[in-house]
């Protein structure tokens, strides 16, 4: 890793690692430019490995960190990772109720949060977006925490960190831009809007990386927060939607591969 970007500010690292992640969900939208057809059985795929990379994400990355960190505390070491755990999951239970969205397969009178008359692709848009704030948030939170200087957070797997979730955004750019395209959208307004679904990473990154640089105390919440808002993504709706169809199999294959790959990267940067 390059001298300059460990002399960079934690939030400008966050800013670089959230358009990294970003760039990469518009890297997967750019193929309906190319093709408007994927079988159903490589979006499933796709999603069970996205499914896979965030599990292990949460655990390796924010987790194991927050239960590290916790030790010597003046609170027990298991209550700042369960605290914050379930406050992450409550933070996107809050979204998922209020946010209007639909998920990918399911007809429009299924949206979910508060009822508009806003159009199905727009609500697919929003089903993405939704799980996007907690990926950006715990990237930004890694980067905090990597610049406090403790060992179990090190700037090493913060970058091991961003390059999982950016691995699983391509297949996100690409399950957002497809539908809309073989729905009547131009190919170039499908590429737009599947990119757009990643704009909220930038900012929550920045937002994560601030607050831990100006409060240390809470580092071991905030981790274990990113933690159980992404473990709520994944059970509420990315596993759901690779178990609908005949392809569940291949989908918890591909889920076992996302978690190790993305075992592997964390262990790799230490």
């Amino acid at each position: 890793m390059s001298d300059w970007f460990r002399s960079l500010h934690p939030t400008v690292q966050a800013l670089l690692a959230g358009l990294f992640t970003w760039a990469i969900t518009a890297l997967g939208a750019a193929l309906v430019l190319f093709t408007s057809q994927v079988r159903p059985r490589t979006l499933d795929a796709m999603e069970g490995f996205a499914a896979g990379v965030m599990i292990a994400a949460s655990y390796w990355s924010l987790l194991a960190p927050a239960i590290e960190l916790s030790a010597g505390g003046p609170m027990p070491n298991w209550f700042p990772p369960a605290v914050g755990f379930l406050l992450g999951g409550l933070f996107l239970w809050s979204l998922d109720r209020l946010l209007p969205h639909l998920h990918r397969g399911l007809p429009t009178e299924q949206a979910e949060g508060i009822k508009t008359a806003w159009t199905r692709n727009f609500l697919l848009i929003l089903a993405i977006t939704l799980h996007n704030i907690p990926e950006g948030l715990a990237v930004g939170v890694a980067f905090g925490a990597a610049a406090q200087t403790l060992p179990s957070a090190s700037l090493s797997a913060a970058v091991a960190l961003t390059v999982g979730i950016g691995l699983q955004n391509f297949p996100e750019g690409l399950a957002i831009s497809l539908p809309l395209r073989r729905e009547g959208m131009s190919r170039w307004r499908s590429l737009y809007y599947g990119q757009a679904s990643a704009l909220v990473e930038p900012p929550a990154a920045v937002l994560g990386a601030a607050l831990v640089a100006v409060a240390q105390p809470v580092l071991p919440y905030a981790l274990s927060f990113a933690a159980g808002a992404m473990v709520f993504v994944v059970v509420e709706e990315l596993i759901p939607e690779s178990q609908r169809s005949p392809n569940h199999d291949l989908a918890t294959l591909a889920a076992l591969l996302g978690f190790v790959v993305m075992m592997l990267l964390d262990l790799a940067f230490r």
